[in-house]
């Protein structure tokens, strides 16, 4: 092989990632916010899942893609483990069509449909029609790779060392070992099975071989998932140990079985005689399917499995306890009333950790505590939570025929789920405060953090006092909470005042003024909406 040949198939391998690349980046910018709608329509339904995960694969042509979507779903808890190795079982299903789209021939006709994208991506002005000109440029760049890696190795039939080194993948281990390091420096099964392909179709390699490899492949595409995880919460790099033991299991099942049973290959050979690179693409997807139909059935054991790889921490377990409805859980079956006083309940049940959440973010704005920010965050994700299927909850029950009385009081329940979802979101301001505090190394007087104690335990005592109303249904109280939600308006005004004074005398600190104001305000919000949550079931405005 001579060195014009060796450029020409680096050239060729160049082009070929490109063009993928190119075609996934087109389809991703073509299918918009589709893709992640269609992943959150990933239900704990596990065939469903098994479905999205195809979908959106072959949509962008890119499993990793798709992967690394999952992990940062799976991180930010839009989706359960359960939900994400439904996916990602899918997407190994997915990523099989482009070996079968670089099995058909079209080499010949790569020139024109590079000239077709191109002019499609150039000189059209619609972006949708520009995105898909990019795939079919990425297309065209696909097999034009494909022609010059085939032209490229083909003196290597000939070659002596070549064929040497080959000669030891006949080993299965071997194989899968080589198939492993060359998808993971690839970053991806796509390229290495249609370069496998593309070594197949001039010779130099044979069947047999090329099978270990494709196992070996799809171990070897875990290798980006296992790196967008480092940066993932602990959840999120479960998700990428799902996707590893999936493909692990499937490499020692199917290995065991061909090496016992070499009939299957021969069956799998008939489909496509004397097209050896549709049998390796053949190979390839009905290895992935047998993988989803054996271990779909076992998707609880691997998510307890990757749980016991990277343990469940307490926090972890409690956070896992706490997103769940506890009251709002048969709806249908109880009448109208039961059914408004059982949201009643879910809802105090929200305002508690929102409370919660709020006494936890003043206690690290006074003492700096750093690991109760994690805290805060975790707060806030279990009120998110709550508030979303509460409200999805009380807008079901809209369509129950409840009478006027019950569909007002429905509505203001409703309200009452916002109002507490803001005191949680005020929470992670005051976190950020610290923060800002911090970093930008501000500073505020001990008057001024006496002033914050103040109206922080004013405030705190508001919203606590304004939930016990509101779960008792005590309107004869109402007066009470507005004596302590006065408390804090004037705590405010007080606030506001010494803040002026101090800045006419210049004792204050520039960075340390706009932290006390914005905390103020906050801490005066908060008490805004307890009030409001307090009145919202008498009947009374507040």
């Amino acid at each position: 092989m001579e060195l014009l040949d060796i450029f020409t198939l680096l050239g060729g391998v160049g082009l070929f990632l490109y063009g993928m690349t190119q075609m996934s980046s087109g389809l991703k910018a073509a299918a918009g916010d589709n893709l992640r709608i269609i992943l959150q329509t990933a239900t704990s339904n596990r065939f469903v899942s098994v479905m999205v995960g195809i979908l959106v694969t072959l949509m962008i042509q890119s499993s990793s893609a798709t992967d690394v979507m999952v992990i940062g779903f799976v991180n930010a808890g839009m989706m359960s483990l359960t939900q994400a190795i439904g996916v990602i079982m899918g997407a190994n299903i997915g990523t099989t069509v482009t070996a079968q789209l670089t099995a058909f021939n079209l080499s010949s006709y790569a020139p024109l449909i590079l000239f077709v994208g191109a002019i499609m991506y150039l000189f059209l002005k619609n972006g949708t029609v520009r995105s898909i000109g990019s795939v079919i440029l990425g297309f065209g760049m696909l097999f034009e790779g494909i022609a010059l890696m085939k032209s490229a190795i083909a003196p290597l039939a000939e070659s002596e060392a070549f064929i040497n080194m080959l000669s030891g993948l006949n080993n299965p281990f071997l194989a899968i070992l080589f198939g492993i390091a060359f998808t993971a420096l690839l970053q991806s099964s796509s390229s290495s099975i249609v370069i496998f392909q593309a070594f197949a179709a001039t010779g130099i390699l044979s069947y047999d071989v090329a099978v270990y490899l494709v196992l070996g492949a799809a171990v070897g595409s875990v290798t980006p998932n296992l790196l967008a995880s480092l940066t993932a919460n602990r959840n999120g790099k479960r998700s990428a140990i799902l996707n590893l033991l999936f493909n692990v299991v499937r490499c020692v099942v199917i290995g065991v079985i061909i090496t016992l049973f070499p009939q299957v290959l021969r069956l799998i050979q008939s489909l496509s005689p004397n097209d050896i690179a549709r049998q390796i693409a053949n190979t390839h997807t009905i290895f992935a399917i047998f993988a989803v139909v054996i271990e779909l059935p076992l998707t609880n054991s691997i998510v307890r499995l990757a749980e016991r790889i990277i343990p469940l921490k307490d926090e972890e377990t409690r956070k896992a306890k706490d997103q769940r409805l506890v009251y709002l859980n048969s709806l249908d079956s109880l009448p109208a009333a039961v059914s408004l006083n059982q949201a009643k309940l879910e809802i105090y049940r929200m305002g508690e950790f929102a409370l919660n959440n709020l006494c936890t973010a003043i206690d690290y704005f006074f003492d700096d505590d750093e690991s109760k920010i994690q805290e805060v965050l975790d707060q806030e994700d279990t009120v998110d939570y709550l508030d979303h299927n509460i409200t999805q909850a009380l807008i079901d029950l809209r369509y129950h025929h409840l009478p006027p009385r019950d569909l007002n009081r429905l509505g203001r329940l409703l309200l009452d789920v916002s109002d507490i979802e803001r005191i949680s979101d005020h929470a992670v301001n005051i976190t950020e405060y610290r923060q800002k505090l911090n970093q930008r190394k501000g500073t505020l007087s001990k008057e001024a953090m006496d002033d914050l104690h103040i109206i922080a335990d004013a405030t705190l005592a508001s919203v606590e006092y304004s939930l016990q109303l509101f779960r008792d249904d005590r309107f004869n109280d109402l007066p009470q909470a507005e004596a302590l939600e006065h408390i804090v308006n004037e705590s405010q005004d007080l606030c506001i005042s010494n803040h002026v004074d101090r800045m006419m005398e210049a004792e204050c600190d520039p960075m340390g003024g706009v932290v006390y104001s914005d905390m103020v305000t906050d801490l005066e919000r908060c008490s805004d909406h307890a009030i409001k949550v307090a009145y919202s079931l008498s009947g009374q405005d507040s």
